[in-house]
């Protein structure tokens, strides 16, 4: 009866559909949606039309009734968004390739492991690269059309230069990061230092896709003379996205919460609150992240952090650098 009830329930709204949750804990788990990378590559995913439906068994939670509701609104979304998360976990593993942490994953809704339970410098990899991930995919998919919420970036119009003026169709970024801060960052809860880093690195990815957007220009003339160029705002490629991530990887700034008399009285949580932990280093900027754990060393297994060790990694003998066999092996190379 329950399994007849979810196909009448397909048939007849013709949209997301999500099975009654086991649980409203698992929904509000930071990440769960990331789920939707596995789920959408099997045959629960529908794509007959931009009208998508998907049908998720109950044990998986993986939306809150808000990401639904947008998936709802905003028909032809739900791909861009498994894209983005494919896109995102394939630069990750790029990324971290040659390290102790090669950003690992699973086919399972905890795609990340247990490492995302921690608030170190990886984790806030994760959650940047995963929100830039989205941001991109669905800027993208805004501009080729399939998304029908939405279309290329058309505010740019008339002249913008001497010799040149706006035109074609630019990637409709402003969407993507709006659509991304509304999805992604409605999984959070609380009101404590892991929600302020989580919505602190998302937001950081989202901005990295905008802050790298480029010119691109189309020369109209004569004989092949550029007399006038026809110019659009185009999306960088992910793997600068990434490489930028990575950079701030490096110079991620361990953070406090610094609770202010004003953000005590009112009970809410302000992201400006966040102060590095050494009082002698600057301020994080909104692009940099942020982290309030040290991070394991991931030299061996670890069930408890989830760490699965380095025994098995292939290391380059002859280098000196993260992927030698001294360090990446944690000295047993």
């Amino acid at each position: 009866m329950r399994s007849l009830a979810l196909l009448i329930g397909v048939k007849a709204a013709c949209i997301l559909l999500v099975s009654s949750l086991s649980g409203t804990g698992a929904v509000n788990n930071s990440g769960r949606w990331w789920g939707i990378v596995n789920v959408a590559s099997s045959s629960n995913l529908l794509t007959n039309s931009k009208n998508v439906q998907l049908v998720l068994d109950p044990s998986l939670a993986l939306l809150s009734r808000r990401q639904r509701r947008l998936i709802r609104q905003n028909p032809g979304i739900l791909h861009a968004i498994a894209a983005g998360l494919h896109t995102a976990i394939k630069e990750c593993k790029w990324q971290f390739r040659n390290r102790r942490w090669n950003c690992p994953t699973t086919h399972s809704p905890a795609v990340f492991g247990k490492i995302v339970n921690r608030g170190c410098r990886e984790t806030a990899f994760i959650f940047a690269i995963t929100s830039a991930g989205v941001t991109h995919a669905v800027a993208r998919s805004c501009s080729e059309g399939a998304i029908e919420s939405c279309t290329c970036d058309y505010r740019r119009r008339g002249p913008g230069g001497p010799d040149w003026h706006w035109g074609g169709c630019s990637d409709n970024v402003d969407f993507g990061r709006m659509f991304s801060r509304e999805f992604v960052d409605s999984s959070e809860r609380g009101r404590d230092l892991r929600y302020l880093t989580n919505l602190h690195n998302n937001e950081a990815g989202r901005m990295t896709v905008s802050s790298e957007m480029r010119q691109e220009c189309k020369c109209h003339g004569m004989s092949g003379s550029c007399t006038v160029r026809t110019c659009w705002m185009r999306l960088p490629s992910f793997r600068t996205v990434g490489d930028f991530l990575k950079d701030r990887f490096d110079g991620a700034s361990r953070v406090v919460y610094a609770n202010k008399g004003s953000n005590r009285a009112s009970h809410r949580a302000d992201p400006r609150h966040l102060e590095p932990e050494n009082s002698a280093h600057k301020p994080p900027s909104a692009m940099d992240l942020v982290y309030f754990e040290k991070s394991p060393n991931f030299c061996s297994y670890n069930g408890k952090t989830g760490t699965l060790g380095t025994s098995g990694r292939t290391c380059n003998s002859s280098s000196p650098g993260l992927d030698g066999c001294e360090l990446l092996c944690c000295g047993r190379g």
